[in-house]
């Protein structure tokens, strides 16, 4: 069987995965908008200093979390999500990073970031819902929550 070229990239599933296909055991494999959408994930939940061989990779998102969040830090922290996809996912043009704070005394925040994939202009928002679980104190970033919609 002939594998499908993508010129937007492929790469391991993340979390990575395993499937067996025939008589073969591999890695669950990505492409297209998927792998872009998972790449954004992992840079903006990787802590900078995190990844031993890319020292400077990731946002820090973390370390904000339990912070009091005023105009300064939320301009702050957009930065610093603008700064970290900039340097590390060359497929995308960034649009726009904003903060939904509607549902602040719940302890959520939401990163919404709108791009346009830089190959094919389509247009995507990401939003990443930030908060900790109820009655831990742990910190936690749902990978499972974060959505994604293509615009029209």
């Amino acid at each position: 069987m002939k594998k499908k070229k993508s010129f937007l990239g492929t790469g391991w599933s993340f979390p990575p995965t395993f499937e067996k296909k025939m008589r073969h055991v591999g890695v669950e494999m990505v492409s297209e908008g998927e792998d872009i959408k998972q790449s954004l994930e992992i840079i903006l939940s990787t802590s900078v200093g995190e990844r031993t061989m890319l020292p400077r990779f990731g946002c820090n998102l973390n370390d904000y979390l339990f912070k009091e969040i005023s105009t300064t830090r939320s301009n702050f922290i957009k930065e610093l999500v603008r700064s970290a996809i900039t340097n590390y996912e060359p497929r995308i043009k960034l649009l726009a990073v904003n903060l939904d704070q509607s549902k602040y005394l719940d302890g959520i925040i939401d990163v919404q970031v709108r791009y346009e994939v830089r190959t094919t202009n389509n247009r995507f928002n990401l939003v990443i819902p930030y908060y900790k679980i109820e009655a831990t104190g742990i910190p936690m970033i749902l990978q499972n929550k974060m959505e994604i919609t293509q615009e029209k």
